[in-house]
């Protein structure tokens, strides 16, 4: 009996530093899923993965043009109607700016990881301003729209394009999941939507932020951009 015992403890001896080993291996794999995750906010925005999963646009292929330089002081004649003019993949073609959120970025047409670093970036599936139609732009939320959950219920919006400056008043603020694709898809309802990740310092962020603006001015340059 007492073999038997003094076998069994031997046997536990044995086995209880590997599973020591598993258990401390199981929680350092925990432990670096939030790091992996944090950092996974910052290379994707949601609904944005068909960019970064198309091959075409991987940032070794990506050939981003010269900024524009776009004009926020136009003060030349002006229409309510005009030409929309669709800039190319990856092109800087717009100015964002709301004074009352201190917020400006430069708005990219397209989602890429390198554009993300260079500014904010409006879905290439929505219509642009100017258009009837749902303009979709979304930053991160650590730089270009670090501000954006400043922003309240009639506060102005302005985007200026190189071919006209549009005028846009918040409506309505959102928050909505990461899965949540109702304020992202194409719609032809007139608006603006803005949104950026939730802040969430434990790793991923499984939510958005956003606002809804709606149409107020429309201004296409006639004759040129000169101010």
């Amino acid at each position: 009996m007492e073999k038997k015992s003094g076998e069994k403890n031997r046997a536990i001896y044995i086995v209880t530093p590997f599973i020591v080993l598993l258990i401390s291996m199981a929680v350092l794999i925990v432990a670096a899923i939030k790091p992996y995750n944090k950092l996974s906010v910052y290379l994707n925005l949601a609904f944005m993965d068909e960019f970064r999963n198309n091959p075409n646009n991987d940032d070794n292929g990506l050939v981003i043009p010269t900024p524009n330089e776009i004009n926020t002081n136009y003060s030349g004649e002006t229409s309510e109607n005009g030409e929309v003019v669709r800039p190319n993949f990856g092109e800087q073609f717009a100015v964002l700016r709301c004074e009352s959120a201190d917020l400006t970025a430069p708005v990219y047409w397209g989602g890429d990881r390198e554009l993300f670093k260079r500014g904010a970036c409006q879905a290439s599936y929505s219509k642009l301003p100017g258009l009837d139609g749902r303009a979709v732009i979304s930053a991160h939320e650590d730089t270009f729209f670090n501000n954006l959950s400043k922003l309240k219920v009639g506060d102005e919006i302005i985007v200026n394009t190189s071919y006209g400056e549009f005028t846009y008043t918040v409506s309505e603020t959102i928050i909505f999941e990461k899965q949540n694709k109702k304020y992202v898809n194409p719609s032809d309802t007139s608006e603006l939507i803005l949104y950026t990740c939730k802040k969430d310092i434990l790793g991923e962020a499984d939510e958005r932020i956003g606002v809804i603006c709606t149409p107020k001015e429309s201004k296409f340059y006639i004759g040129g951009t000169e101010e």
